[in-house]
């Protein structure tokens, strides 16, 4: 099954605010074939055409002058929808980014996306692991993702969080959730099914000919002399003079 894991850096959080509606700035897309990634990715900085606060830079770390060379959402949006095709969208508190999209994709003159696509990792979390912290970094430090190579202290510092890092790890937290590394090892049902039926048929024997001709003794003499030397001195009947 085809996913896209994706996560979006803002301008702020609301989509909708009469004073000046925040925006998106970044957009980062991680391919997933039965829950592992493929390696095709999707990334884009996007010039969100209005200031950034100081204190969401000191979050994602882009200001207002690097977005400003960035493509407006209008122009990349196709790149985006031909990227994503028909596939399950799958983000961490999912409702924030759709908002953000369902937002732009309104300003762009286009039809949202169907909220039924939105796969939501935050209450898969917070049902499997109840009471307990389940922002994307606490579940990164719970899955260990440190061992699979993920840098997590430098997301403690500014500019630490981005959408591409993020949407990796979400990956292999979405992966975690579903049923770990382990669940790989399950059959697909039916590669069991075929395996079922094979080791049901009767195993059949193929007798084979005798060889005309034995096989040439591989021996050198000078060998065959030292093995005879050798069992001279293992005693009156040792096993080798029984056999040949």
């Amino acid at each position: 099954m085809r996913e896209i894991v994706f996560d979006t850096e803002t301008t702020g959080l609301d989509p909708l605010s009469k004073d000046g509606p925040d925006r998106l700035v970044e957009i980062g897309c991680v391919e997933l074939v039965g829950l592992e990634r493929t390696g095709r990715e999707l990334h884009f900085y996007i010039n969100p055409e209005r200031s950034v606060p100081d204190e969401v830079v000191r979050v994602h770390g882009l200001t207002r002058d690097f977005l400003r060379g960035q493509r407006r959402f209008a122009d990349v949006v196709q790149e985006f929808l031909d990227f994503i095709a028909d596939a399950p969208l799958v983000a961490h508190n999912a409702s924030f980014d759709q908002g953000f999209l369902d937002a732009e994709m309104l300003r762009a003159g286009l039809q949202t996306l169907p909220p039924g696509r939105f796969v939501d990792t935050l209450p898969i979390a917070r049902k499997r692991f109840p009471g307990a912290s389940c922002s994307l970094d606490a579940l990164a430090k719970r899955f260990q993702l440190d061992r699979y190579g993920f840098d997590l202290a430098a997301r403690k510092g500014p500019g630490g969080h981005g959408a591409l890092v993020d949407a990796r790890i979400l990956a292999e937290v979405y992966l975690q959730l579903r049923g770990g590394r382990e669940q790989r090892l399950a059959f697909d049902m039916g590669e069991a099914a075929a395996a079922a039926d094979a080791s049901a048929a009767p195993v059949q024997l193929v007798r084979r000919s005798p060889r005309p001709m034995p096989l040439a003794p591989l021996l050198t003499a000078e060998e065959a002399a030292a093995h005879t030397a050798f069992v001279a001195k293992l005693g009156a009947d040792p096993i080798w003079r029984r056999v040949g």
